[in-house]
């Protein structure tokens, strides 16, 4: 059914298609008898396929990366395609209206997207309000949420760390992990933060925070795939030092290396993050260089180019102990997390 509404969907203007199908999934999803066909037709109850990390245990270990549901608002909806957690944000303060339109663009010749959406979403505030209500009213939920906390655009860098705690704590009761994201490509000076001494500083004060709490919750950090061998091994000390629960690698890429797209298309296009299959071999370099760093205790959850079982697969096999998609849904469709766990299902302990 996808393969026949693609060319459809893709007539659209990437982010109006993105709306459109939100909408129609949940209008879908708000009819029990369909809800609960598309549950039997792509969620998975095999207890093979639990994974458990960070003291969290998982459904299943294939989640939906940050950004696509930025505002919490489709939780219902995206968990009845299979999803083991799904992690919502990136979210700020304050509400923000992110880059000029447009900002997001695909490249199907080689099953790719540019965004350069610039942390848009609604705000805090919003985001705590929806994911307090659908807790409420789904208590005895298996799915487990992230929380992908950011700064504001205004918000200059010698004062983002008041940004990345005002968010940790108002989502500290909602979500079972966070995830500290510092690896945009869209938000002006944003990565200068990944550096060693403001990343520790902020990873301290964060854990800091934590570990006040009587039951302290998992922190990752999300990194981008354009750093160097040195700055990897960097992030690794970080995460012993700060002993956050690990990574999440890897980000969108500035790079627009070995793409099938002519170049006269991405100039065009201009500045933006790069997501799909061509980010796989550099997010599972990254995902295989931490590994071997770090050791077996940190977790790392593997992201980039994930569109089948054998790209998921590759993932795991580098040391990825969790793995999420995006860019893969967009072009593969509803069945991805399913056709992912039956293809994943005996490497999976």
């Amino acid at each position: 059914m996808y393969n026949f509404l693609k060319p459809l969907i893709f007539l659209l203007d990437p982010e109006k298609a993105h709306k459109a199908t939100m909408k129609l999934l949940d209008a879908a999803c708000a009819i029990p008898p369909v809800n609960f066909i598309l549950k039997q037709q792509f969620c998975s109850n095999d207890e093979s396929l639990v994974t458990s990390v960070m003291g969290v245990r998982f459904p299943n270990p294939v989640g939906l990366a940050a950004g696509f549901d930025k505002d919490g608002k489709h939780i219902t909806s995206l968990a009845s395609l299979g999803f083991g957690f799904i992690e919502v944000g990136t979210v700020t303060p304050v509400a923000q209206d992110g880059n000029p339109k447009p900002r997001l663009f695909r490249l199907p010749a080689d099953r790719a997207l540019i965004n350069r959406m610039g942390f848009n979403n609604e705000g805090l505030d919003a985001l705590v309000a929806r994911l307090k209500r659908w807790r409420e009213l789904n208590k005895s939920t298996k799915l487990i949420i992230g929380g992908n906390i950011g700064k504001n655009k205004v918000t200059p860098n010698e004062h983002a760390e008041q940004d990345y705690l005002t968010c940790f704590e108002a989502l500290f009761p909602w979500v079972d992990y966070f995830v500290v994201n510092v690896s945009s490509p869209n938000t002006p000076g944003l990565r200068e933060l990944q550096e060693k001494e403001p990343l520790t500083r902020l990873l301290m004060l964060l854990q800091e925070k934590n570990h006040s709490k009587s039951t302290p919750r998992p922190v990752l950090l999300k990194i981008a795939p354009d750093l160097t061998d040195t700055q990897l091994d960097d992030i690794a000390d970080i995460v012993r030092l700060t002993a956050i629960a690990g990574v999440i690698a890897t980000n969108t890429t500035i790079s627009r290396n070995n793409l099938k797209t002519p170049s006269g298309v991405t100039d065009e296009i201009g500045a933006g993050g790069l997501s799909g299959a061509p980010l796989k071999e550099r997010s599972t370099q990254v995902i295989s260089r931490l590994r071997s760093n770090l050791g077996k205790n940190a977790v790392i959850i593997g992201v980039g180019g994930i569109e089948d079982a054998t790209s998921a697969r590759e993932k795991l096999d580098a040391g990825a102990n969790l793995i999420q998609v995006y860019s893969g849904l967009v072009y593969q469709g509803p069945a991805i997390v399913k056709n992912i766990l039956r293809g994943i299902r005996p490497s999976v302990s």
